[in-house]
């Protein structure tokens, strides 16, 4: 498709009507399962300026769901909250730096990554097509609830600022990022999604070959008799039908040369996305970083800093690249 007629693309993906009905269903099984909220700290990953904390809490099927907290040293104030969710193969960042900015930050490790592989454990390539077939069972009905409750995990804690919650993330990570500020909208403040993952799967397995979409090319090779089954499950899951739910104020950016997270699939969910205060960033010589290198980390800390307030400690990266 011609790069200058992105605002122009129309998904394919159609919402299932049981879709609300299956969500809530979901949150409410989820919501079941006491959090159970752990924090051991690492003295060895702390520093002057930040305090880092293993940190451990239950999810969807009571399955125990790993990540880093950090936060400030010394602060005097409520903090403002951050959560940062992962991309499709990468652990979980150490978030000293978003702590030296001013947040706790709770950078979450849902199934299949840290210590929750232990039992699950379907790989990579393996996670998007795990269970394709059913809908119940698909392996991100599990994932998806991982990161709704790493948003609850931070929120809970003591010092956190509940007014002053974001969500971050690229990639898979942004894909989280607009399922959480869909299914969390009332307090979730402000979000950011770069170069975003599960959205329109189906459209964009057809768009790229490249891996993780191939996934479900591989798989409908081997089962083609098994598309529109696969098509049911995907609608059910794909971040497109949630985003019409998101109130905060949200920023996406993607890269018009981007051929792991096709650019058409991005304008199309940012187009679904409810919110009334929505920026896209476009940046037309960049693939699946999405901006890194040009400046779209300064973009990011200066957006959540409008919306958060934090009180920076210390020296920061300033800035944010996008994962896979």
């Amino acid at each position: 498709m011609n790069k200058s007629n992105l605002s122009n693309y129309r998904s394919s993906v159609v919402k299932p009507h049981d879709f609300q009905e299956f969500w809530r269903q979901t949150l409410e099984a989820t919501e079941r399962v006491d959090l159970n909220p752990r924090l051991t700290l690492d003295p060895m990953r702390s520093n002057y300026h930040v305090e880092v904390f293993e940190a451990v809490y239950r999810s969807y099927e009571s399955v125990e769901i790993a990540g880093w907290y950090a936060r400030p040293r010394n602060h005097p104030d409520p903090l403002p909250g951050l959560l940062f969710v992962p991309g499709y193969v990468s652990e979980p960042k150490l978030p000293t730096d978003l702590a030296r900015d001013g947040y706790a930050v709770f950078s979450a490790a849902p199934r299949n990554k840290l210590r929750s592989n232990r039992v699950f454990n379907p790989g990579y390539p393996g996670l998007l097509t795990h269970n394709i077939e059913s809908r119940s069972t698909y392996g991100y009905r599990g994932f998806y609830m991982d990161a709704v409750r790493a948003f609850d995990f931070l929120a809970q804690m003591p010092e956190v600022d509940e007014r002053r919650l974001g969500v971050l993330g690229g990639s898979q990570g942004g894909a989280l990022t607009l399922l959480v500020s869909s299914l969390r909208n009332n307090v979730v403040a402000a979000a950011s999604a770069g170069a975003p993952y599960l959205c329109s799967m189906m459209d964009s397995a057809s768009l790229t070959r490249t891996y993780p979409y191939e996934e479900i090319n591989d798989y409908l090779r081997l089962n083609p008799e098994s598309e529109s089954t696969v098509r049911d499950t995907l609608n059910l899951y794909d971040i497109h039908n949630f985003v019409d739910q998101i109130k905060c104020p949200i920023i996406v950016n993607v890269g018009l040369k981007d051929d792991v997270c096709p650019p058409e699939t991005g304008f199309a969910v940012f187009e679904a996305i409810g919110s009334e205060n929505k920026q896209m960033y476009t940046y037309k010589d960049c693939g699946h970083e999405s901006g890194a290198g040009q400046g779209h980390g300064k973009v990011i800390t200066e957006f959540f800093a409008k919306h958060l307030s934090p009180n920076p400690v210390g020296s920061s990266a300033g800035g944010f690249v996008p994962e896979i």
